[in-house]
Formats: C-alpha cells, sequence, structure tokens
C-alpha cells in the first residue's frame, strides 16, 4: 500500500506524518512549478517541519529516538517533474491543496492522467461539497472527501463524506486505511461545514459575541471551556447530552435565551419540538435522538460517571475530600491546594 499526499503545504506534511507513523511509505506531491533550488528547499522544510514534530512526540515519551528515524525513512517529497512517476505508484491519494474549486479542480485533472483508474482519491477539503470534486475527477465511483482535522497528526477524527457517486467498496477501503492509522472516522452526507466546523462556527461565533458584549473576559470564557464546556463533551456526546438532560429541557431553554437576546439562532430545531410531541424526551422515555429502548439506564449512568471522574482527574480537576470540618471562610491563598 502506497499513499500520496498532493500538496506539500500543511494539510500534505500532516497526512504524510499520520501514514508514516502507521507504518506507510508516503509520497508528499509538490505540485507546483519551481526551479530546482525552490523544490529542494520546499521539501527540506517540509522533511524539517515532520521531523520536528516527531522529535517533540519522542520528548513527550510517545516515541523513540529509531522509531522516529524509522518513520522519517518512510516519506519522500517529490517534485513536479517527479509526480507522475509518484502519482502512478499511488493506491490512495489525499489531495490538500489551496482550498477553492479552480485549484483543486486543476490539480485533481492532472492527478487523474497519471493515477491508475483503480486509486483512490480522497480530498482534504473543509467546505467543497464531494459531488461538486467527484465531477472533476475520472472514474468518480473512486472519489470522496477526507476532512482531517488539524493537526492532523494528532487529532484522530477524520470526517468522511462520500459523493452520490462514491462506491461501497471506495468507502470500506478509505474507512479501512484510516482506522488502520488510528484515526476515528465519522461519515457523513455532503453538508458544508461537515459535523465539527459546523458546530465550532455556532460555538466560536459566540465566544467572540461574549467578549464583543462584554458579558466576560477571552480568559474567563476559556477557562469556561477548559473546566467545562470541553470537558463534558469529552466525557458524552452532544446528542447524547441533550437525551440525557431531556429534549424538554433544551427546547425551554433555547426558546428562552433566544426572546431574551432577541437572537433568532437560539431557537430550538424543528426536530426537538416534533420528538416532544411525540414523547419522546430522551433517556426517561425510552427515545430521543437516540433509542434508548432496552438500556440499563443505571449502568449507562455509573459508566458516565466514571468517564467524568477519570477525565477530571486526569485533567487534575478532580478535587480531593478535605478530612477535616472547615469551620471558617476559606482562605484565597490555599485555594489551591486541592487542586
Amino acid at each position: 500500500m502506497r499513499v500520496a499526499a498532493l500538496g506539500a503545504g500543511r494539510m500534505g506534511r500532516g497526512i504524510a506524518h499520520v501514514f508514516a507513523y502507521a507504518g506507510y511509505r508516503v509520497d508528499i506531491v509538490d505540485f507546483k512549478p519551481r526551479a530546482a533550488s525552490d523544490a529542494a528547499s520546499l521539501g527540506a522544510t517540509a522533511t524539517s517541519e515532520i521531523a520536528s514534530n516527531l522529535a517533540l512526540l519522542r520528548d513527550l515519551g510517545v516515541l523513540d529516538e529509531a522509531q522516529r528515524q524509522a518513520i522519517l525513512r518512510r516519506i519522500r517529497v517529490v517534485a513536479l517533474d517527479a509526480a507522475p512517476e509518484a502519482l502512478a505508484a499511488a493506491d490512495v491519494l489525499f489531495e490538500g491543496v489551496t482550498e477553492t474549486l479552480e485549484a483543486k479542480r486543476d490539480a485533481l485533472s492532472r492527478a487523474c492522467r497519471d493515477l491508475r483508474p483503480q486509486a483512490i482519491i480522497a480530498s482534504t477539503t473543509s467546505s467543497i461539497l464531494a459531488d461538486t470534486l467527484a465531477a472533476c475527477v475520472t472514474h468518480p465511483q473512486r472519489f470522496l472527501n477526507a476532512h482531517f482535522l488539524n493537526p492532523a497528526y494528532l487529532i484522530p477524527l477524520v470526517e468522511v463524506s462520500p459523493a452520490q457517486a462514491t462506491s461501497g467498496e471506495t468507502y470500506a477501503k478509505t474507512k479501512s486505511l484510516l482506522e488502520s492509522a488510528g484515526k476515528v472516522v465519522v461519515r457523513c452526507a455532503p453538508s458544508p461545514g461537515f459535523i465539527v466546523p459546523r458546530l465550532q462556527a455556532a460555538a466560536m461565533n459566540d465566544a467572540a459575541r461574549l467578549v464583543e458584549e462584554g458579558v466576560a473576559t477571552p480568559e474567563e470564557i476559556d477557562r469556561a471551556v477548559r473546566s467545562g464546556f470541553g470537558p463534558r463533551y469529552t466525557a458524552m456526546g452532544m446528542c447524547e447530552f441533550i437525551d440525557y438532560g431531556g429534549l424538554d429541557i433544551l427546547y425551554y431553554a433555547a426558546r428562552s435565551m433566544a426572546r431574551a437576546l432577541d437572537a433568532p439562532r437560539y431557537e430550538p430545531p424543528a426536530i426537538v419540538k416534533r420528538l416532544m410531541d411525540e414523547g419522546k424526551r430522551g433517556a426517561r422515555e425510552g427515545e430521543g435522538l437516540y433509542d434508548w429502548r432496552g438500556r440499563d439506564l443505571a449502568g449507562y449512568q455509573r459508566e458516565l460517571v466514571e468517564r467524568f471522574v477519570r477525565l477530571y482527574a486526569h485533567l487534575r480537576l478532580l478535587p480531593r475530600p478535605e478530612p477535616m470540618d472547615r469551620l471558617a471562610w476559606p482562605n484565597p491563598e490555599q485555594e489551591g491546594r486541592h487542586r
């Protein structure tokens, strides 16, 4: 199995790191015409960045120096004149060129001249739909989107979005390859923003609005995210949390906020009202966004508490029990001793 990353920028380097780390040989294909000296300089820069990231992982005890060197030996940077040979040898191509339709159309159409008909093509786009890009390649049944989150070598999630033309075999092979490299694959329909970019855009915009409105400082907002919002949705998913608390809580809280802030964006979506009207308010009714029927809810709650305990202990945010009765107000100077 040989992997190629089309484009020598941040995404191409991250993908090379991911698959070389997992044992695959990877070609980073620089698809731009450059003078020989410029091509050599870019190759050295790309290799140096990957080597530096691997060195940091070594220093953190994730791998040793021998493993670092072995990973680097699996990666080569290929200039434009050698691209046809590298592309012809590729089993899977991950396209990561500039995030414009024009740049991707040009790169994909040129790459198809040298790729074998059975080679899988995956775009790492964060904004262009798979159906749009599938029209840019030959044999579109082998095409799909595979959106990595930066830094690609650290964050395990990859959002895979097949086009209408994508074959089941293409999706299955891509998912298997990504999972073999330690990635967590989620499937989503062709839709602007996929899953995570859409969720995080809403959250980041409101974080900026909170600063703009003087509700809190950036430091306080980020403290709230690191100690509450972030860990909560690490221990349990967002849809899981909606069902656990109850769709009715979301519905009434969201409507109240929309009116108080005069912000229609907070109005609950129609699916929440429909499920409520059907008596499917979440875990306690047995159905909500999830189907909870037959689940051991007591066992689930114990598992959930265990997740929170382990996570907050790891983050050093889990308080220890106080062995003595407190008879006075807490001393602010000693607040940190229970952390």
